[in-house]
């Protein structure tokens, strides 16, 4: 009855695992941590092993989350066992739909951001066609300063809310 959360940047070390992290906190909050489980991954193996950016550690603790994380790659076999795929950036999203084995594992790919602002009709931005989602991107911060970070974390923050409001709605509809 678990229902898995993967989050997906370039190198899984800026804004996947702050996602994790900030996503973690806001289901342990709600008292769905027994239910909900949340990992995050890289589309690349640049950094695989490797701990998150100090960048992003800083931010993170500065404002109360915590950031224990090691990089990896995000393989296909894993749709099999996730229920919901989040990419930071139109570029994570296109790759994933592309890694995806099926059709179904590719609709399980959304842009994170597409949860700010979901539809009326609960379609997200992630469902539109081209380039009508870039402006959802999270902005990679990697080569540029802590503001980038700040930046970053406030736009993930944003987007958490409403992910964790169409993750229950997606457990009560198993339950009922």
């Amino acid at each position: 009855m678990t229902y898995r959360v993967c989050f997906v940047c370039t190198g899984n070390i800026c804004r996947s695992p702050m996602a994790e992290s900030v996503f973690r906190a806001r289901v342990e909050e709600a008292g769905l941590e027994d239910l909900v489980e949340i990992d995050s991954a890289g589309t690349g193996d640049w950094h695989e092993g490797e701990a998150a950016d100090p960048r992003t550690v800083t931010v993170l603790d500065e404002h109360g989350y915590r950031s224990e994380h090691v990089a990896r790659q995000f393989q296909p076999s894993w749709f099999a066992r996730l229920d919901l795929v989040i990419a930071l950036d139109t570029g994570h999203l296109k790759a994933l739909r592309r890694l995806a084995p099926t059709e179904e594992d590719a609709r399980k790919v959304r842009l994170l951001r597409s949860y700010t602002h979901p539809s009326p009709d609960g379609r997200t931005a992630a469902d539109a066609p081209g380039d009508a989602c870039a402006d959802l991107d999270v902005p990679d911060p990697y080569y540029g300063g802590a503001d980038g970070f700040q930046e970053c974390l406030e736009m993930v923050e944003k987007a958490s809310t409403g992910l964790l409001a169409a993750v229950r709605e997606q457990l009560e509809g198993r339950i009922a």
